[in-house]
């Protein structure tokens, strides 16, 4: 039988009715005829595309890692008590219209007399005469925007090295667990940052032991934020990447140094590192950074801020950090000023 087209339904598809066998009473019923068998095939076809639609949606979802990190926000971060020069919260000027986080440096697994590792038990080595407990919770009660966390780790201790060096995995983070509960909340800290520069253990056993301690701290309502703080140096990107990759849904912000980057980089250069560290750490929120005495990195005087306007024209700008409030004082906290200014406008 030969296959007769009317529109998109081929005719043979209505079977008898064009046979010949039977006579059609009048146009109007072959008009229906028709009109029925092409409702049925693109209800088929309706039904098909939805479900290809629910299938790609799956895919989707089981996939987030590949999604891009949110666009721009108006969070500012500040290291501060590292250099023991007497300043406290209430020097630091405050924007009320940002997001603004203190992070005192720093807890570290160390003794405080001839500093030596203690697995995983912390010990505040900032400045606690300036930036005590009384005083986080006056800070905090002055500015319903601020909030403050600890950062573990940093480069020295005494006149050495700070080194991540666990006994085991399960003793350091059980210690770990304790001695940071009973500080965050005698601090009525709200947070933590890892700045660990420095390792005796590997890749792995560094993720497994910071990221259950992220872990078991978010589970048991300790804190509700965590940050990393890499830069670029290959035993420093290992371990970080490591964690990352295994633990990167439980970091919340990542305070990459870009200032660790040499003096003199310029805006273009400063736009590549973004990219290649954004990368990096795929996914996440990766915040920009200089230091307040501008001996590496791209400094706010030579384009720093030029770079932020640009990266936020693309809604990458996801925050701004300083490295530190301590040596800012001096300079009366000009650029604190100027990188709140910038990150309060509409985002």
């Amino acid at each position: 039988m030969a296959r007769f087209c009317i529109g998109p339904i081929p005719l043979y598809r209505l079977g008898p009715l064009l046979s010949g066998v039977y006579m059609y009473p009048d146009k109007a019923f072959f008009l229906r005829a028709i009109e029925t068998q092409t409702h049925r095939v693109q209800t088929k076809m309706e039904f098909s595309k939805l479900v290809c639609s629910i299938l790609v949606l799956q895919a989707l979802l089981m996939f987030p890692s590949s999604q891009a990190a949110p666009g721009n926000s108006n969070l500012f971060r500040e290291y501060i008590g590292a250099e023991f020069n007497n300043v406290r919260f209430s020097d630091v000027p405050i924007n009320p219209n940002v997001d603004f986080h203190f992070i005192l440096s720093f807890a570290i697994d160390y003794t405080t007399s001839s500093p030596s590792p203690t697995n995983g038990k912390f010990n505040v080595f900032w400045d606690s005469e300036n930036l005590s407990p009384f005083q986080v919770s006056s800070i905090k009660s002055q500015h319903s925007n601020v909030k403050v966390a600890l950062s573990l780790g940093g480069d020295s201790v005494g006149d050495g090295y700070a080194y991540f060096s666990p006994s085991s995995i399960d003793s350091w983070i059980t210690n770990a667990v304790l001695s940071l509960t009973s500080i965050i909340r005698q601090y009525n800290l709200d947070g933590i940052d890892i700045d660990y520069e420095h390792f005796q253990a590997d890749p792995q056993t560094f993720a497994e032991c910071i990221g259950r301690l992220i872990k078991t701290l978010k589970n048991n309502g300790v804190i509700q934020f965590a940050s990393i703080a890499p830069f670029d140096d290959d035993q420093v990107q290992r371990h970080y990447r490591a964690l990352w990759k295994s633990y990167g849904h439980l970091i919340d912000y990542v305070n990459f140094q870009f200032y660790a980057y040499h003096q003199g980089t310029t805006v273009s250069q400063f736009m590549k590192y973004f990219a290649d560290q954004s990368s990096n750490y795929n996914g996440g929120k990766v915040l920009v950074s200089f230091i307040s005495d501008g001996s590496g990195g791209l400094s706010p005087d030579n384009g720093f801020f030029t770079a932020c306007n640009r990266l936020k024209s693309q809604q990458q700008l996801h925050g701004i950090f300083v490295w530190s409030a301590d040596d800012s004082m001096s300079r009366g906290f000009r650029y604190e000023k100027q990188s709140q200014a910038l990150l309060a406008i509409s985002h």
